[in-house]
């Protein structure tokens, strides 16, 4: 007959070795998978419209949508790997081993690490789009982002191996219980990580697109003081300069929304929590932002639910379709 003490245990019949199960309360973890199973669903259901989109019609192959859908793939891959990974560590033992726990936390850091460089991406284009428009066009092209974007994600497969280096060469976890998964990182690591991962990109994305607000203001006051003066010529040039504006803006909606999500995670981090297995609400907040972004598109972007409305009614299996404006 088991002990009671082994009843609460991963693996009752390694009494000394094995870890607890998780305590949350039923009602508590009930909720908790409801909740994440929901929004796991929706991110992976949102984002997959925004690949669609952005993949499926020509009109919509631009630079600073190659962009979007870069981030698009990493928040589908938050939904689809991420969230479920996070739900099991948090609500049940995890029985698949050391060697799928490596796995997993190494393709979530991936994932992470290639989201906060599509966002420096995105706010460098709208810094080039809205400071340098005249060279804009000749210096942001589509081949030139397409290999930004491979190189974003290249570097963030180098970095998190090298990131996770121990983690990954480590033959056991004999410091931790089974039944467990967790990510061990040495202190420098860590600290590497909170410069590089962290304080670096959110500095330049705070300082990029406070330049960008500055000179969008600007900008806008020039054109109401003069609207009433413009030529035809004129009145194009004032088109493309509010249409540039208006793109700034949804984009600087996506960014800081991005930083109210991302920022919180971290902050408990350099506050000297540890613990990358945290029960803490601040991960999920930092994963719930996966699924706003489609939500922001759709609230901004006319070309979102122009695409998703051609998408649901499965309009596009008609032939030639991808030449639709859809703008």
């Amino acid at each position: 007959m088991e002990s009671p003490v082994g009843a609460e245990l991963c693996f009752p019949q390694l009494l000394n070795t094995s870890c607890r199960k998780p305590t949350l309360p039923w009602s508590e973890a009930v909720l908790l998978n409801i909740l994440l199973s929901s929004v796991s669903l929706l991110t992976v259901s949102l984002n997959l419209l925004v690949i669609i989109s952005v993949s499926y019609f020509r009109q919509l192959h631009t630079p600073t949508n190659i962009l979007l859908l870069s981030l698009a793939v990493s928040d589908f891959l938050v939904g689809l790997v991420v969230m479920p990974g996070e739900l099991l560590r948090k609500t049940a033992c995890w029985y698949l081993g050391d060697l799928v726990c490596t796995f997993y936390s190494t393709v979530s850091y991936i994932i992470t690490s290639a989201s906060i460089g599509d966002m420096v991406l995105i706010s460098v284009d709208r810094y080039l789009a809205i400071c340098d428009p005249l060279r804009y066009p000749t210096k942001v092209t589509l081949p030139k982002v397409k290999g930004c974007v491979l190189l974003c994600w290249l570097c963030s497969v180098l970095y998190c191996s090298l990131f996770l280096k121990d983690d990954l060469t480590r033959s056991g976890r004999d410091n931790f219980c089974y039944g467990q998964c967790v990510v061990v990182v040495n202190s420098i690591a860590g600290a590497a990580d909170l410069v590089l991962n962290f304080i670096a990109p959110v500095t330049v994305i705070i300082v990029l697109n406070l330049r960008v607000f500055v000179v969008a203001v600007s900008q806008a006051r020039a054109m109401r003081s003069h609207i009433t003066a413009v030529t035809l010529q004129h009145s194009v040039t004032l088109t493309t300069k509010k249409s540039e504006l208006k793109a700034a803006r949804t984009l600087g909606v996506l960014v800081v929304v991005f930083l109210i999500c991302f920022c919180p995670y971290y902050c408990v981090l350099l506050a000297g929590n540890k613990g990358f297995n945290d029960s803490s609400y601040v991960l999920y907040l930092f994963l719930f932002n996966s699924c706003l972004n489609p939500v922001i598109y759709a609230l901004f972007y006319p070309w979102f639910r122009n695409s998703v409305k051609l998408i649901v009614t499965l309009q596009i299996l008609q032939p030639g379709l991808c030449e639709i404006k859809v703008l």
